[in-house]
């Protein structure tokens, strides 16, 4: 037999036929994906969770920019130039009502200094069953990337702050990350919430029921007569019912105070917490919520409004004595109004200097709302710094915002603070309603009488919920695209008067702070700042170098004209 010849054998084949590209496309049939949805979700639901694992993960999420940003639960969010981190103790009272039952987490990203590479990271130990978190106006898309992050790792999302409980629809609705939002306090919502989803009510403890009992005469388990969760009978809670969100009926404050377990302060990283001219770390006691002022700006008004509830001078002083023991010698006295009650004030410095507890604390005040004697007694037990809300210098301004504090009363009792060896602290704000440039020359004139030890200078800042915010919208005084995270007091503003354009108010706000910070006595409170403390000092110098970048700059001045709209929610 012949050998064939590979030229005989490309003659013999055609090479079109050898090309499978040449043969007839198939016909275009229905599509039938591959579906692996009952797998992965078998593999979830059998995967076995980690000893690390807890039933709550309760969080201060990592910040929009990587910077110290402050907030808390009925506060709003904004960016700190002072380098303050704010003690997170909200989140510890909520853990102290939650334990034992519950295995509960915290983290306090941004006093961790934490970002979401390790955040993330975080969220794959804990494998929290739930996950709740703080949310703000200025950190709104931010906070609802961590329920995005923990949704996908399987936890049921809770969202609760000033920002969420005045629109607790328009937050779940854009957000479909977020499963529940709590309107207005928070403590025993989520018990209730977490109870009613696990079915744990039977292991209440008799303070617990005590609490739920005494604040709400009507309150039972929202349970069905087949045994299931009645939904709507959580109170206080919006939720998602099917494509519907249903806005549950507002839960009643907490009428006692001192029925709350003191804060789980020891879940927090309490010696990140630091405060300008304040050597060491420090935390927060809460001595009272509720303000009875009218001020028509003010976030607080939105959670704990117009009413004030005491917590008992001897529960203060155990609470601090529990703080000692764990190194913290520095307490922020944390309320809307710190002095709201003479008698609850007084009595606190009393126990505090029969008992020689030595604790260095400061506070905040309104001006109408101190005497000369009680600052003295407070001078005694040991304050160090008050934080004043001045807002303004122009008593027009004053009234028309509510505040009901005139600038003589302010003048005397900063003396009568000094006097007492406590430092001052003064908030201002540039851009009241009725502001004009010469009520601001007003306010930046007064700030330099006063005897200040520092002066912040804010824009106003119309947050969702406060009467404020309504008079904007009503008077369109938004800014045209405005969006919730441009609602920051610190690093913009929203706002744009016919008078009285953006770019004028934060030009007036850095030219505030400018005027008052670089003088002689400024100069010096920042000098001894510095040397107070050498732990401290890359700190001081951080406050010292953002202050000037700050202040030298126009960065962040929008260019915008006049609108009726309000901001938006979503993309």
């Amino acid at each position: 037999m012949s050998e064939t010849t590979l030229d005989e054998v490309k003659k013999e084949k055609d090479p079109l036929r050898e090309n499978l590209g040449t043969r007839r496309v198939p016909k275009l049939r229905m599509a039938d994906f591959p579906n692996a949805d009952a797998i992965v979700q078998h593999g979830l639901l059998q995967e076995t969770r980690p000893s690390t694992a807890v039933d709550i993960l309760l969080v201060n999420p990592p910040t929009p920019d990587g910077g110290l940003w402050i907030r808390t639960q009925h506060r709003v969010g904004r960016r700190t130039r002072e380098n303050m981190v704010w003690p997170q103790v909200s989140l510890a009272q909520m853990a102290a009502l939650l334990h034992p039952v519950y295995k509960v987490g915290i983290i306090d990203a941004n006093a961790e200094r934490m970002g979401w590479e390790e955040f993330t990271r975080q969220l794959d130990t804990y494998k929290p069953k739930y996950y709740m978190t703080q949310v703000t106006a200025p950190t709104l898309e931010n906070d609802m990337f961590g329920c995005f992050l923990a949704k996908a790792r399987g936890a049921k999302t809770i969202a609760f702050g000033t920002h969420v409980t005045p629109i607790p629809k328009e937050t779940l609705r854009p957000y479909p990350a977020l499963d529940f939002v709590l309107v207005g306090e928070p403590d025993l919502t989520i018990r209730d919430l977490l109870d009613h989803l696990e079915n744990r009510f039977d292991e209440r403890s008799p303070e617990i029921n005590h609490i739920f009992d005494k604040h709400d005469m009507l309150y039972k388990p929202a349970i069905n007569e087949d045994g299931t969760v009645n939904m709507q009978g959580i109170k206080g809670v919006a939720w998602r019912n099917g494509e519907e969100i249903v806005v549950n009926f507002t839960r009643p404050f907490i009428q006692d105070l001192n029925d709350l377990p003191i804060p789980l302060h020891e879940m927090l990283p309490l010696q990140k917490y630091r405060m300008p001219l304040i050597k060491g770390p420090f935390t927060f006691i809460v001595t009272s919520r509720g303000c009875p002022a009218g001020c028509t700006y003010c976030i607080k008004h939105v959670s704990y409004q117009y009413t004030a509830r005491l917590r008992s001078p001897q529960l203060l002083v155990e609470e601090m004595w529990q703080l000692k023991k764990q190194g913290i010698n520095n307490i922020h006295m944390y309320a809307d109004l710190f002095t709201v009650n003479r008698d609850q004030v007084v009595e606190l410095c009393k126990l505090m200097i029969e008992q020689n507890i030595n604790i260095r604390w400061t506070c905040n005040s309104r001006v109408d709302y101190v005497d000369e004697e009680m600052l003295q007694l407070m001078g005694k037990a040991g304050c160090r710094l008050i934080s004043w809300g001045i807002e303004s210098g122009n008593e027009q301004i004053l009234r028309h915002a509510r505040k009901g504090a005139y600038p003589e009363k302010a003048a005397r009792s900063l003396e009568w603070a000094k006097k007492a060896g406590i430092m001052n602290w003064g908030y201002f704000i540039i851009g009241l309603p009725g502001e004009t440039e010469e009520t601001i020359r007003q306010t930046i004139d007064f700030a330099k009488k006063l005897p200040l030890d520092i002066a912040l200078f804010h824009v106003a800042a119309p947050y969702p919920g406060t009467p404020f915010f309504f008079e904007v919208v009503e008077n369109g005084w938004f800014r045209p695209g405005t969006r919730w995270e441009n609602v920051d007091m610190d690093k913009g503003t929203v706002l744009d008067y016919p008078n009285l354009s953006a770019e004028r108010l934060l030009y007036w706000q850095k030219q505030a702070f400018r005027e008052w910070a670089f003088r002689p006595g400024p100069i010096f409170t920042y000098l001894k700042m510095l040397m107070s403390d050498v732990s401290t000092l890359r700190s001081a110098l951080s406050v010292g170098l953002q202050h000037l970048s700050w202040a030298g700059t126009d960065e962040g001045a929008p260019i915008a004209a006049r609108s009726t709209s309000v901001p938006a929610s979503g993309h």
